[in-house]
C-alpha cells in the first residue's frame, strides 16, 4: 500500500513526537547501567562513552530490543493480540536485571496512559492496549507507531535514536561531558543507525539474543550503587 506525501509527512511528525525527549514516559530517569560504568571508571571521557554506548547499540539493541520491536509492530499490524502478548512476554523475560524489568514496565505504563488520554487514539485501540497486563515499553511504542502509519524501518530508527540520545544525555550529566562532546557522540552513533536497523529487521528469530554480560553486570551492580542520579 502506497503512502501519500501528506500522510508520509504526518507520519514523520508523529515519529519525531515519539522520539522526542518531551514524551512523558520518564526515559530521562534511566541510564541502563551506564551510571555504574561511569562510577567504576570504565567510562570517563568521549571515546570511552562512545565505545560503551556503541557496543550496547550493536550487541544488545541490534540483536534483541530492535528485532523484538519490529516483531511487535508486525503483530499489531496483523491485529494478532496473541502474538503481541507472546513477544511482550519474550521481551520482558529478556530484561535480566530487576531495574531493567521495572524500567520497561514503568515506561510502558506511562505510554499506555498517555495514549489513552490522547484524543487521536481510537477507543478500539485503547481497549486492545488495556487487555495487556503490565506491557513493556516497546509493546506500546509499536502499537502507536503502527496506528500512526510510521514505516517500520523509520520506527526502528527513531526508537534507536531516542535510546542513543538518552544514553548520551546520561553521560553528559554524569561523567560529566559538555554539549559539544554529547553532539560528537551522537554524530558517531547516528552513522551506525542505518546498518543497525537493517540488521535488526533481517535477523532471524533463532539468532535473537540479549547476551551482553557486561551490560547485565552493570545493571545488577547499579542496584546497590551508593550514590546515583538514575533509577537504572
Amino acid at each position: 500500500m502506497s503512502v501519500s506525501p501528506l500522510n508520509a509527512s504526518l507520519a514523520l511528525s508523529r515519529l519525531l513526537q515519539l522520539a522526542s525527549p518531551l514524551l512523558p514516559v520518564g526515559a530521562y530517569c534511566y541510564s541502563q547501567g551506564l551510571e555504574w560504568a561511569i562510577e567504576s571508571g570504565q567510562v570517563k571521557d568521549v571515546p570511552s562513552a562512545q565505545a560503551w554506548i556503541g557496543d550496547s547499540l550493536q550487541v544488545y539493541q541490534a540483536r534483541f530490543e530492535l528485532p523484538v520491536l519490529y516483531r511487535l509492530y508486525q503483530a499489531w499490524q496483523a491485529d494478532d493480540l496473541a502474538q503481541v502478548q507472546a513477544w511482550d512476554d519474550f521481551y520482558q523475560a529478556g530484561r535480566d536485571t530487576a531495574e531493567g524489568y521495572a524500567e520497561t514496565r514503568q515506561m510502558g505504563y506511562s505510554l499506555r496512559r498517555l495514549l489513552s488520554e490522547l484524543k487521536d487514539t481510537p477507543p478500539a485501540l485503547v481497549a486492545k492496549l488495556n487487555t495487556l497486563t503490565s506491557p513493556a515499553f516497546p509493546t506500546m511504542y509499536a502499537a502507536i507507531a503502527q496506528h500512526w502509519q510510521i514505516a517500520p524501518e523509520h520506527m526502528l530508527h527513531g526508537y534507536a535514536w531516542g535510546w542513543c540520545e538518552n544514553q548520551a544525555s546520561a553521560a553528559m550529566k554524569t561523567v560529566p561531558l559538555g554539549q559539544v562532546a554529547g553532539q560528537t557522540i551522537l554524530l558517531a552513533l547516528g552513522e551506525q543507525l542505518p546498518q543497525v536497523v537493517a540488521s535488526a529487521m533481517a535477523l532471524p528469530d533463532e539468532e535473537m539474543s540479549n547476551f551482553n554480560p557486561l551490560l547485565s553486570i552493570a545493571g545488577c551492580l547499579h542496584e546497590t550503587q551508593y550514590s546515583r542520579l538514575f533509577r537504572s
